[in-house]
């Protein structure tokens, strides 16, 4: 087993929080950046990226949520000596056409694929943890989530998967090169299906609403999200619509030997730690 160092980016979110442990258990040192991490790094700040690439091989990667910075990322990596580039993406990035969402991760999707280093893409279809660890926990716990999706499906994933498929990719050198993994829960669910699972397992009585996405992008700006950020996720939203990404697929599977968590799993390990509590 390799004792090369693996640089984990956004250590302190969703993904890279659960990487990291799962690294360490398989014996493999991992440098933690983030903005907060005794390694430092901030995408608006290159001047820090040199120091976080020294002595890596591999190197964990989410997009920042600008177009563009990655390219010089990969061109530092490569001068620094960096073997492997993994990347999270987003569920069917090269099908969304002319959307405004999504730019970010495919710029650096971009960016990856042209570098001469060994990559590998995961491309997740919606955290089913956004309903207890993001934006849409909020107003579950108020009563009601109201969104701009209707009849649409979602296969949304568990995170902990996402973390398990990164982990193998990122400990198994060689096997997953050049290859882009669409990764998706087992079925597809609309939002209204979601909320009733959790309401059901929580034992409160959640509704979900139907918006348009110039109500919802409002609505998060009043929250205090930038217009910016919030017709971003709104543009999600619009994009999700047109049913391109609905579909499951396989690769986690193919990935781990075993079928991906249920949304039932997750709704009722979250359910036993409150996290739906008023």
């Amino acid at each position: 087993m390799s004792n090369d160092t693996t640089l984990v980016l956004g250590a302190t979110g969703k993904t890279g929080r659960r990487i990291i442990p799962r690294l360490r258990l398989h014996g493999i040192p991992v440098r933690v950046a983030s903005r907060s991490s005794r390694t430092r790094f901030d995408w608006s700040d290159p001047d820090g990226w040199d120091a976080a690439l020294r002595g890596i091989s591999v190197a964990y990667v989410v997009a920042p949520r600008v177009p563009g910075p990655v390219h010089e990322f990969v061109a530092r990596a490569e001068a620094a000596g960096v073997r492997r580039l993994v990347l999270l993406s987003g569920r069917g990035a090269d099908t969304w056409g002319d959307s405004t969402f999504g730019l970010d991760m495919r710029s650096a999707e971009e960016a990856v694929r042209g570098s001469a280093l060994e990559w590998t893409i995961l491309r997740p279809s919606n955290f089913a943890q956004n309903f207890d660890e993001d934006v849409f926990h909020a107003p579950l716990v108020a009563g009601e989530l109201a969104l701009p999706a209707d009849a649409v499906p979602e296969p949304f994933i568990d995170v902990d998967d996402v973390a398990d498929a990164a982990t193998a990719v990122l400990t198994e050198a060689g096997r997953h090169a050049g290859r882009a993994y669409e990764l998706t829960g087992p079925r597809a669910l609309t939002f209204g299906e979601a909320v009733e699972l959790i309401s059901r397992a929580s034992g409160r009585s959640l509704a979900y609403r139907r918006i348009s996405p110039a109500e919802y992008a409002a609505a998060l700006v009043e929250e205090g999200l930038s217009e910016e950020d919030a017709h971003h996720v709104a543009e999600m939203f619009v994009l999700m619509e047109r049913g391109l990404i609905a579909a499951t697929t396989d690769d986690l599977a193919t990935l781990l030997g075993r079928a991906p968590r249920t949304f039932e799993e997750y709704v009722a390990r979250t359910a036993a730690a409150g996290a739906w509590r008023e």
